[in-house]
């Protein structure tokens, strides 16, 4: 089954087990003898299961819903109408201010059109996933810079695309450093290429700020991007 993404409770629809014979039956194109007329309390019923801020968190690191939002902005961030969203993701251990900083450079570059969140995967690529009190610390800071923030379990960045189309992700030259090379796409350029226009194709972009790489400070400018990618790609400098 695939993942659910995120919702505050699940909608299950439950079949009296009559009207659920009289559709195999149906389909089957016999009679269901036993099967006596359907009435209106055959219809099927509507329910709602709530489940804890503790459960649906499990059920994120499990894989059974895909993100979870914490909208601790302003009302009037909140109720933005913007459709991209402007995304910072790191581990925040801790959130300090010059993550704000750069976040608020970064949706100002947008000419304050996107609505700016902050992004953490409890699932990590190379150590075990953050436990719910891990993560729930983690949210305590958001809550407090009054500051929204995702819970996803995507680690990987073409896969936050995939969750978050249309999305600007806020990165630092060392992470295009890790986007473009071969290596970390199984030594294969074309895949490399594939999956990263499939994140242009959803109207993904990325926006760079300049990093330290190896000892030497570099920004989008220092990088051969593949020519089809370039516009991906956009220069993010306070």
């Amino acid at each position: 089954m695939a993942p659910i993404l995120h919702i505050s409770w699940l909608i299950l629809l439950v079949f009296p087990p009559k009207l659920l014979l009289q559709a195999i039956a149906n389909a089957c194109k016999v009679q269901a003898a036993s099967v006596s007329h359907l009435t209106e309390s055959d219809l099927s019923d509507e329910h709602e299961t709530h489940f804890s801020e503790d459960q649906e968190l499990e059920q994120l690191v499990d894989g059974k819903i895909c993100f979870k939002v914490y909208p601790f902005s302003s009302a009037e961030t909140c109720t933005s109408t913007a459709e991209r969203k402007i995304i910072l993701s790191g581990s925040f251990n801790p959130l300090h201010d010059g993550h704000i900083k750069l976040l608020e450079v970064a949706t100002s570059s947008f000419c304050g059109s996107g609505y700016p969140c902050f992004e953490i995967s409890a699932v990590n690529a190379d150590k075990p996933p953050l436990s719910v009190s891990q993560i729930k610390d983690r949210i305590k800071q958001f809550e407090k810079a009054g500051k929204t923030v995702i819970i996803s379990n995507q680690p990987y960045f073409y896969k936050k695309a995939e969750l978050f189309p249309g999305s600007a992700f806020v990165i630092g030259a060392d992470t295009v450093a890790r986007l473009i090379n071969p290596k970390y796409y199984d030594g294969d350029y074309g895949k490399m290429l594939e999956i990263l226009d499939g994140c242009k194709r959803i109207g993904c972009t990325f926006l760079v700020g300049g990093r330290n790489v190896d000892g030497v400070f570099k920004v989008l400018e220092d990088f051969d991007i593949p020519e089809t990618l370039k516009d991906m790609f956009v220069s993010n400098t306070s």
